[in-house]
């Protein structure tokens, strides 16, 4: 039944064409010799189901007319916008982007929480721009996910009162919690403390953000079954302790739990454990004690019905994917000898039913996981979590006691945070073979399923795991097959950065990182957390390829546009050699990544007219600049990639007089190109008249940001290229353009 829901849900969002799963569902029940009748209601439920959903479904008014919103307790103020959900007097939920007035308002809203409140305001639907590329973050897949029905700004907001409810209520008793541990906490455990106790990570810093990930631990600060179960269990056991009969304690805990849930954020995994328990609970309560797996798929099905999009919620995926797991192999489970073996045994089932998820949404998985969740996940959840619950108690009853048991605390977990920052930098722990495509994500989804079938019966386990380890060869050998090769011009705003993958994968090359160029701004106004293009974009596309290795990175002069990102990269993916203009090294603009470098002693060679680099499928050739004094944008590193069907030429940002030097020298060279990288975003002083005749490319790329402040592609650079009858395609309005060289010599241009 719980199935049968969740297929509704996709079709409905999705394509009708989805509910022949319900076909296979009940081919699947009758093989399973359930009761026809069964079968054929848990068909009817899910149509009828698909109905009521696709009738709910928000549908945004062809003609936004918000003028009041009420936020919801899922927002966030960083900088000088407040970012997150609202449900507006047209009766539909959106994601707004409000841009605070002033320093002093600011502060106001800071003070306390907003969920409830009610702002008047002026509202435009912000139009939708090319995502970055298939890989980086998807804003419209994240406002689906949360029922929302698209995104508004705000400029202009007055405040008109509160709307009371249970749920503003709850976030405000939320709110206070945070506001009470930031201060009552060290500033070093506060981010821990929220997250364990309230499920809020924002304070998290980045780099230990990146050591949870490498040891495939984040899950820890995601409070969950085990976090409820030992909340419940603290709770039922001081309220026997006092003298309570137990079941009034059970009556005690239906009550508590849903209202920790609300406290603690509201995320699908609290909610699951808790609708589980509950259901278990009531069940008891009544003289019919429910089995786990039916509590479980009746959690399920209130969950969805309640909110259908939920299914898209990666945290929703994984937490009930895992539980599901753990139900369903309890067999295997009780043949663990041991408490390290059962540790082991159940990461293993967690790890492996999740595991195609995990590649599909973020193109990697940890390999240490298996390791460091036997010694994490009890050291979080019996030893950190109940210091933590205690020292928030203390934190209420006497300032001073809780300040001297920090005393003791801090320094012991200081050096723990130290020991997994270590356990993080070292090399080698995460698979990332690429993002696999569907029918391989199902493919595996049916092999782990084998798998565990074969342990469960103690049958051909070795035809299992066999079965199980096919998928994940096919996924981790898939970009070694292909023949072509792809020229991707990512979409960094404004800013350059291009990947060249060879044919098998035999090399990676990188031209420039992209980055932002900073401003001075007041200090109000930043942003708790610098936006990195390197981490945010760049890195994702890498790992979302499956590239783990750059052979030679380019960085083509020090501009920040170019190499800000660089530090980012370097820090996540392999690069075995740099290559500079002659002279840039020094600039204060490389210092951040010039310390990255030398911590990984990376070779840096500087490169002229005349060099190259080494490649078995293409001559590259570097055609500038001609000298080793660097005067900026002229003496970028100018690329030719060359064999005897294609012609790729890469400016970097060079101008008019650089443009010159390259028609003099190189008049026969540069004839007919395939492929132009248009110099410097398509700036007014770039794109001469002579170089665009002289190159006639059949395709031309500028990479310049969307709406950009300096109005590039400059409209005489349009008009030239559109004069010359010369096609372009530039990443800031399709986004990041793929070009495809096929072993044949075709070239396709693609917008992934």
């Amino acid at each position: 039944m719980a199935l049968s829901i969740v297929i509704a849900s996709l079709a409905a969002y999705e394509s009708i064409r989805l509910l022949f799963l319900l076909g296979v569902l009940f081919c699947w029940l009758l093989y399973k010799r359930k009761a026809v009748l069964f079968s054929v209601l848990a068909v009817l439920l899910g149509i009828s189901s698909y109905y009521y959903f696709a009738l709910s479904i928000p549908q945004p008014a062809k003609e936004v007319s918000v003028t009041e919103i009420t936020w919801t307790d899922v927002y966030k103020i960083n900088g000088r916008y407040i970012r997150g959900f609202v449900t507006a007097d047209d009766q539909q939920k959106w994601y707004v982007q409000l841009k605070i007035a002033s320093e002093e308002e600011k502060n106001v809203l800071l003070s306390e929480s907003l969920a409830g409140k009610l702002f008047r305001v002026e509202a435009q639907e912000i139009e939708e721009r090319a995502e970055n590329h298939e890989y980086a973050f998807q804003m419209e897949s994240y406002i689906k996910s949360n029922g929302a029905v698209g995104q508004l700004l705000v400029e202009n907001y007055q405040y008109a009162g509160e709307e009371s409810s249970f749920v503003s209520y709850m976030a405000k008793k939320r709110f206070q919690t945070k506001q009470h541990i930031q201060a009552t906490f060290p500033n070093s455990l506060q981010a821990e403390a929220e997250a364990l106790l309230i499920g809020s990570r924002e304070q998290m810093p980045t780099d230990m953000q990146n050591a949870y990930q490498t040891l495939g631990i984040t899950h820890l600060f995601a409070i969950s079954g085990l976090h409820v179960a030992l909340i419940a269990l603290l709770m039922y056991e001081a309220l026997i302790r006092v003298g309570v009969r137990k079941e009034t304690a059970n009556w005690i805990l239906l009550i508590i739990l849903p209202l920790y849930a609300f406290l603690a954020g509201g995320a699908p995994s609290v909610w699951r454990s808790v609708s589980v328990t509950e259901i278990v609970l009531i069940s008891m309560l009544c003289k019919k004690k429910l089995a786990m797996d039916d509590a479980f798929s009746l959690s399920v099905i209130g969950f969805v019905w309640l909110n259908p999009w939920v299914i898209f919620q990666i945290g929703f995926q994984l937490s009930y994917l895992a539980a599901c797991s753990l139900i369903y192999s309890s067999s295997i489970l009780k043949n663990s000898t041991s408490y390290m073996i059962q540790s082991l045994v159940i990461t293993t089932h967690c790890q492996l039913i999740v595991y195609p998820i995990l590649l599909y949404q973020f193109y990697e998985i940890s390999l240490s996981s298996f390791l460091a969740n036997i010694v994490f996940v009890p050291l979080f959840s019996f030893v950190i979590l109940p210091i933590n619950i205690i020292f928030l108690a203390f934190s209420y009853i006497s300032i001073s006691l809780s300040d001297f048991f920090f005393s003791f605390y801090e320094p012991l977990r200081t050096l723990l945070s130290e020991f997994i920052l270590f356990l993080g930098s070292l090399p080698y722990q995460m698979w990332n073979p690429m993002k696999p495509t569907l029918p391989l994500v199902l493919l595996a989804f049916a092999s782990v399923f084998v798998f565990f079938l074969s342990f469960e019966t103690k049958k051909n386990q070795l035809f299992g795991c066999v079965v199980l380890l096919l998928p994940m060869m096919m996924i981790h050998i898939t970009p070694y097959l292909d023949s072509s090769t792809k020229i991707t011009f990512l979409n960094v705003g404004q800013g350059d950065s291009t990947i060249i993958e060879m044919p098998y994968r035999k090399e990676v090359i990188m031209i420039d990182t992209g980055g932002l160029l900073r401003f001075d701004q007041e200090p109000w106004t930043e942003t708790n957390e610098v936006y990195e293009i390197g981490r945010k974009v760049v890195v994702p596309f890498l790992k979302g390829r499956g590239i783990s290795k750059v052979d030679t990175l380019v960085i083509t002069h020090a501009d920040a546009d170019h190499m800000e990102g660089a530090e980012e990269i370097l820090e996540q993916i392999t690069v075995k050699e740099i290559h500079i203009t002659p002279s840039s090294y020094d600039k204060d603009v490389m210092g951040d990544v010039k310390e990255e470098i030398n911590k990984q002693q990376i070779p840096v060679v500087e490169k002229i007219a005349g060099d190259h680099i080494e490649s078995a499928y293409y001559q590259f050739h570097y055609i500038s600049p001609e000298d080793s004094v660097y005067d900026g944008n002229n003496d970028s590193l100018v690329l030719s990639m060359k064999n005897a069907y294609f012609h790729g030429l890469f400016l970097g940002d060079l101008e008019k007089e650089g443009e010159e030097e390259l028609v003099r020298k190189y008049q026969a060279a540069l004839h007919n190109v395939s492929l132009l990288k248009i110099g410097h975003h398509g700036s007014k002083t770039s794109s001469s008249q002579a170089l665009l005749e002289l190159t006639n490319p059949r395709i031309s790329i500028i990479s310049a940001g969307y709406n950009n402040r300096y109005g590039h592609p400059h409209p005489e650079v349009v008009e030239r290229l559109q004069a010359l009858k010369l096609p372009f395609l530039q990443t800031g309005i399709e986004g990041s353009i793929e070009v495809e060289i096929t072993k044949a010599g075709e070239i396709y241009v693609s917008i992934p």
